[in-house]
């Protein structure tokens, strides 16, 4: 493996900062650490554990495989990390939800604690609602040791697979002392992305993983990880030790002609929040205002958001807004902040907060 001549000046310590980013060389991580880091493996199905008829194009089933068989189908990722793994769950990414989320969580929190040797933790996960379960873990996993969620657009026995390939680059971010600090974040076909700013763009294509106006955290070479932002200033993680379930909240979309049935439906289902994917930077359907209205004198926790996928949505200290989240996003921190208030002008605090603007 090729070393930089800065990195070999200094002995093969191969941890460089320039400027804002950070520059990682595994060979080196073990040489100044003595023996490769500690790395978590928990899987939960998706894409990346799916074998036999996926496409619906064969005869017979789809096959699930085991965390174990995952780290063996990526060569030398032994070499990276001391590799231990869970089986969480091997179920396709759709059937993963509130309570799982919880579980989760709560299952990492506890493999920090009880292991303080580890390094860090690799989530296995089917890529349609992965941005999803990372940004919740991002809100809701305590001190500064990343969790890496990974996945695979291709299943494990096609040609050109991406799954060994994500797997073997987030245990390699999930060792490196450079990711900490840094919450939780996805890493898809060679880049690392932030929990909150990562979205799935596109239904089948590889590079699908994006994070529109804010860009990648890190580019992950084969020799290399380099990340081009400093460490941000994380909020406190939201406990979960005194919620028992989280609260409904649902996803209304805008659109030419929209009208109050879906809106009066969820009050009706028990909805506590809603998240609006409005029009443009936040606009309603003419038909949905009044319906938004009654909700809010229902108690329930309105919170407007945008369709368009990219910008912000200015709200106020009593207008709660996702601010530049996607609504799905929204969603999972509103489901987080009512669990702290049922007030809007608190949950518009707590959004504001959490927004990723400058004070």
């Amino acid at each position: 493996m090729r070393q930089h001549s800065a990195t070999r000046q200094l002995g093969g310590l191969a941890i460089r900062l320039l400027c804002c980013g950070a520059l990682i060389a595994p060979t080196a991580l073990r040489a100044q650490q003595g023996k490769p880091p500690e790395v978590l493996v928990m899987a939960t199905g998706g894409t990346i554990a799916s074998t036999g008829n996926y496409y619906g194009d064969r005869g017979g089933e789809v096959n699930k495989v085991s965390a174990e068989q995952l780290t063996a189908a990526a060569p030398g990722i032994d070499k990276v990390a001391t590799l231990s793994t869970e089986q969480f769950s091997n179920v396709a990414s759709g059937a993963i939800g509130p309570k799982q989320w919880m579980d989760l969580a709560r299952r990492i929190n506890a493999a920090f604690h009880d292991r303080p040797s580890l390094a860090g933790v690799v989530v296995t996960h089917g890529t349609d609602t992965m941005e999803e379960t990372a940004y919740f873990l991002d809100l809701t996993v305590s001190g500064d040791r990343p969790v890496v969620v990974t996945g695979a657009m291709r299943p494990a026995d096609a040609i050109g697979a991406d799954g060994p390939a994500n797997l073997f680059n987030a245990v390699r971010a999930a060792a490196a002392p450079a990711s900490r600090g840094r919450g939780a974040m996805v890493l898809m076909d060679d880049r690392l992305f932030a929990a909150r700013e990562v979205t799935k763009t596109n239904t089948t294509r590889v590079e699908t993983f994006q994070a529109p106006e804010h860009g990648p955290l890190a580019i992950v070479d084969h020799d290399t990880i380099y990340y081009n932002r400093a460490r941000p200033t994380r909020h406190p993680a939201f406990d979960l030790s005194n919620v028992t379930a989280l609260p409904r909240v649902d996803i209304i979309y805008s659109y030419g002609g929209a009208d109050s049935v879906l809106i009066d439906a969820a009050v009706a289902a028990g909805a506590k929040g809603i998240v609006v994917a409005g029009v443009g930077a936040g606009g309603l359907a003419s038909g949905q205002g009044a319906a938004l209205r009654r909700a809010g004198e229902h108690g329930v926790v309105v919170v407007i958001g945008s369709r368009t996928g990219s910008g912000r949505v200015a709200g106020s200290e009593t207008r709660p807004t996702a601010g530049d989240l996607n609504v799905q996003k929204a969603r999972v921190l509103l489901m987080l902040a009512l669990t702290r208030t049922q007030d809007r002008a608190g949950v518009a605090k707590i959004f504001a907060e959490y927004s990723g603007a400058e004070p």
